[in-house]
């Protein structure tokens, strides 16, 4: 269980995972050594799975986000561990999750251009056996993105 500390020191993390632990102890009114057996914890426990620099997607010329829905034309049990294994092969994809609803699968490309998203979806995606129909949701604007998890 978590108390307010551990919370207070996620939350901290969260908004910038490169404070040291003294930084950490200070923001706290704590000591180094207590911070530093918590944070320990904290990865051990699995609640801190790892530590990530994240990019300007700009910045790094993926101005194209796009997120397809996808829909298998068989969902044998096969054929959903094929596609979940070759989906994770393509850098342009960038998050996937299989879904209910409508569709089986939703998943968040990032490229440069729409000459690039096209050459993904024709060569790349629809080389994956079973595809069924794939529609295709062109971001116009980003109005938050986090990866940050709500911490109470």
């Amino acid at each position: 269980m978590l108390d307010a500390t551990d919370k207070a020191i996620l939350k901290l993390l969260q908004s910038n995972a490169k404070y040291t632990i003294k930084e950490i102890a200070a923001k706290l009114n704590l000591t180094s050594t207590p911070i530093f057996e918590r944070i320990k914890r904290l990865e051990n426990d699995g609640y801190i799975q790892s530590y990530k620099a994240v990019l300007d997607r700009k910045k790094m010329g993926l101005s194209l986000m796009v997120f397809c829905n996808v829909t298998l034309k068989s969902h044998a049990a096969i054929y959903i561990d094929k596609f979940e294994k070759d989906i994770q092969q393509f850098e342009e994809v960038v998050e996937c999750y299989h879904v209910g609803g409508m569709f089986d699968y939703l998943i968040k490309v990032m490229v440069h251009n729409m000459d690039e998203y096209q050459h993904f979806v024709t060569k790349k995606l629809a080389s994956i056996e079973n595809l069924g129909q794939v529609q295709s949701a062109f971001v116009m604007t980003e109005v938050k993105s986090t990866a940050s998890l709500p911490v109470q």
